[in-house]
C-alpha cells in the first residue's frame, strides 16, 4: 500500500489521522514542523504528502514549493486555513489537493486514493 507523509504541528491530529491511515493499510510517516519534513521527505520519498500550512520553522507553502522543485509527488494541503485566496495559493504554490479542518475522515480518504490513481494512470474504479 502507498506511504504517506502527515506534517502537521498539533499532536493529537498526527496521532489520531496516522492510526486511520494506517487501519486503511497505509503506511505513515510523521513530521511535526516544515524543516522535518523536508528532511522526511529525502529520507523515504513518500506516495502521498497531507501538508498543514501553518507549520514552525519552515511553513507549509514553503515545504510545498522545495519539494515542488524536484519532485512531483501529490500534495494534499490540510489546513485550517479556509479562506479562498489562501486555497488559490496553495494550489499555486503546487498542492493537487486542498482540504479544510475540520474535515470528512471518508473524503479525505476519497481524495487520497483521488491523487494515487491520477499519478498511477489508473482508470477511476
Amino acid at each position: 500500500m502507498a506511504h504517506i507523509l502527515l506534517v502537521d504541528d498539533e499532536a493529537p491530529l498526527r496521532e489520531s489521522l496516522t492510526y486511520t491511515l494506517q487501519k486503511e493499510g497505509y503506511t505513515v510517516t510523521t513530521a511535526a514542523d516544515g524543516h522535518s519534513a523536508i528532511k522526511q521527505f529525502h529520507k523515504e520519498v513518500p506516495d502521498v504528502i497531507l501538508l498543514d500550512l501553518m507549520l514552525p520553522e519552515v511553513d507549509g507553502m514553503e515545504v510545498c514549493w522545495r519539494i515542488r522543485a524536484f519532485s512531483d509527488v501529490p500534495i494534499v494541503m490540510l489546513t485550517a486555513k479556509d479562506q479562498d485566496i489562501d486555497k488559490i495559493w496553495g494550489l499555486e504554490a503546487g498542492a493537487d489537493d486542498y482540504i479544510t479542518k475540520p474535515f470528512n475522515t471518508s473524503e479525505l480518504l476519497a481524495r487520497i486514493k483521488a491523487v494515487l490513481r491520477s499519478r498511477s494512470g489508473e482508470p477511476p474504479s
